[in-house]
């Protein structure tokens, strides 16, 4: 069984070096890590976390939410990919909340992990996050300066293609209801893409709904938007949310899509089962998911650069859509 006196000789470092590469505490530069990661690999071994039950590999994984289908997709993916390479897998969930999002980051932090694989409400604002986390790859989110390792898709792209459907099939009056923009690039991301179709078309956006990510679905009041905008389509920031405009709609005793169209993202696969169907983006999250952990492991395992993998998107045309 190798040693980290093994390691250190192949990467032509000390131990204590070595050692600091491998937990990333203390001064290690980002060569030396991968040096040091590189020459564990080639000589399988492996280090017991400190703290923890020896031999027990693990990673920990952040979603906003493992009851939203897209992110349980993602989750499975990962647990599959990290059995084979024998990690378990630690999940913590923010709840889209950026305050919330620190604390679900230490708690992981404290099962000593190999890596993170991390969906963020902001990489671009991660001041709160603790410091010199081990290899970390973001799902979902951008790359960001502080997390270049990043699997995701075009969620402006996608937000653009699904406005200009739209938009090409007679709306003009395009309403975009989504969670907190804080709360998720993701869902801010689209409705840029939004603002860019409709501006293309040189037609007037409609000021955005925001809600709560988190229980504000099922008793979603459309009223007084309605009343104000007067909307002949609503574009979702995400599937359940658009299931719970339609059901607003109905409340309203208004029928989809004769009085108004409605389209989301993801693709969950409970949006086929509506009747009609609806009207989505379809997001690979099975496969995003089995990427992020492949990644992960690459970089922690094999010290490979970080990477960003971009996904594609699909429209997938449903019953909740008509021309005008």
């Amino acid at each position: 069984m190798s040693t980290l006196q093994d390691v250190a000789l192949r990467a032509g470092c000390s131990v204590a070096t070595a050692s600091r590469a491998l937990t990333r505490n203390g001064c290690v530069s980002d060569a030396m890590i991968r040096k040091v990661r590189r020459a564990a690999a080639e000589l399988g071994y492996r280090q017991s976390p400190a703290g923890g039950k020896a031999g027990r590999r693990v990673i920990g994984v952040l979603v906003p939410s493992v009851t939203n289908p897209v992110f349980s997709s993602s989750l499975s993916s990962i647990e599959n990919r990290m059995l084979i390479a024998g990690h378990g897998v630690v999940i913590a969930q923010s709840h889209y909340d950026p305050a919330r999002e620190a604390d679900a980051v230490t708690a992981l932090l404290t099962d000593r992990p190999t890596g993170l694989i991390l969906t963020l409400c902001d990489p671009g604002n991660t001041g709160h996050l603790p410091p010199d986390l081990p290899p970390t790859v973001l799902l979902g989110n951008r790359p960001a300066a502080a997390f270049p390792a990043a699997v995701c898709v075009d969620n402006v792209g996608a937000g653009h293609e699904l406005t200009r459907f739209l938009l090409d099939l007679g709306h003009r009056r395009i309403l975009f209801v989504s969670g907190n923009f804080t709360a998720s690039d993701r869902a801010r991301s689209r409705h840029e893409g939004y603002l860019q179709a409709v501006t293309d078309a040189g037609v007037e956006p409609l000021e955005a709904m925001q809600i709560a990510f988190v229980g504000g679905y099922s008793q979603l009041e459309l009223d007084t938007v309605l009343s104000r905008s007067s909307p002949t389509a609503i574009i979702a920031s995400n599937d359940l949310l658009a299931f719970g405009v339609i059901g607003a709609l109905r409340r309203e005793g208004l029928c989809v899509p004769r009085d108004v169209s409605v389209a989301g993202f993801d693709g969950i696969e409970m949006g086929q089962m509506l009747d009609p169907p609806l009207t989505t983006i379809e997001m690979p999250d099975a496969s995003m998911g089995t990427t992020a952990a492949s990644l992960l492991l690459d970089i922690a395992g094999n010290g490979a650069p970080a990477r960003h993998f971009d996904f594609d998107y699909q429209l997938r045309r449903g019953g909740t859509v008509r021309a005008l």
